[in-house]
Parts: structure tokens; sequence; C-alpha cells
């Protein structure tokens, strides 16, 4: 717990290779299940908040990139990823990659609305990730799943 407690501290550093380095931990955290349920929680939505607010790119993606390591291990609520969304039109190729790949790791049908937009994005990397995204909430409603939050 002192790991997360100190990269979410880091997170706020003024130095962006502190903070990019902090994101890596967390998803390391994550990537590991090392974290109770609401631990992941917590450690999510500031990774999202990162991603939202962080002025350097690379920082960004790697709260993006650890935001993605969750949804391996966590069952996560559409609600606490959602403020992406605001960003979302002015992300870059890759940091839009990352966050249709999150919305649709969510299994929330209520975030069909929010990929099916870039299915017609210029990028034919940012479709196919939106095309991904809604298959696999498509996959999810086929089966009679439901996510729980």
């Amino acid at each position: 717990m002192n790991d997360m407690f100190a990269a979410l501290e880091a997170l706020t550093d003024r130095d962006p290779e502190h903070r990019d380095v902090a994101a890596d931990v967390l998803g390391d955290l994550l990537r590991a299940a090392a974290l109770d349920a609401d631990s992941a929680r917590l450690v999510v939505g500031r990774l999202v908040s990162v991603a939202v607010n962080e002025p350097v790119t690379k920082v960004r993606e790697s709260a993006l990139n650890s935001t993605s390591e969750a949804f391996d291990h966590y069952r996560l609520p559409l609600a606490l990823v959602e403020p992406l969304t605001a960003a979302m039109p002015t992300m870059e190729r890759q940091l839009l990659v990352h966050t249709l790949y999150i919305l649709g790791a969510t299994h929330d049908p209520q975030a069909r609305p929010l990929i099916e937009p870039f299915l017609h994005h210029p990028d034919p990397e940012v479709r196919e990730e939106a095309r991904l995204a809604a298959a696999e909430l498509t996959a999810v409603e086929q089966n009679g799943l439901t996510h729980n939050s």
C-alpha cells in the first residue's frame, strides 16, 4: 500500500518524468492485481484525472496504459472512466486508441454511443479500435452478461 500512496503522490510532482514513472508504477500494481477493489478504483480514478488534465502527452499515455491494465483484473464501472470522453475530441491517435479500449473493457452498453462516433474516424487504427470496443460490448450483450459496478 505504501507503494500505491507514494505513486499517487508522485502523480502531482512538478517533474513530468516523475509523474510518468508514477503512472507506470500504478500500472504495475494494477497488472499484478496487488490492490483490493476499492484501491483499484481509487487508482484508476486518479489515472483518469491525469489522462484528462495532464499537459504532457507521454504522461497521459502512461496513465491511459495503466488504466487499461486494470481491466485485466478488476471490474470497473463506466462512470469511473467516463471523464475521459470529454477529452477524446482533442486526443492524439494513440491516446484515443487507449481510451476506446478502456470504454469497451467496461462491458457497459451505455458506452456504445461514446464509441460509435469513432467508427468513422479518419485514422484507420482509431476506427479499428472503435470497432473492437463496440464488438466487445456486443459480445457481452449477446451472451446475456451485464456489467455490475
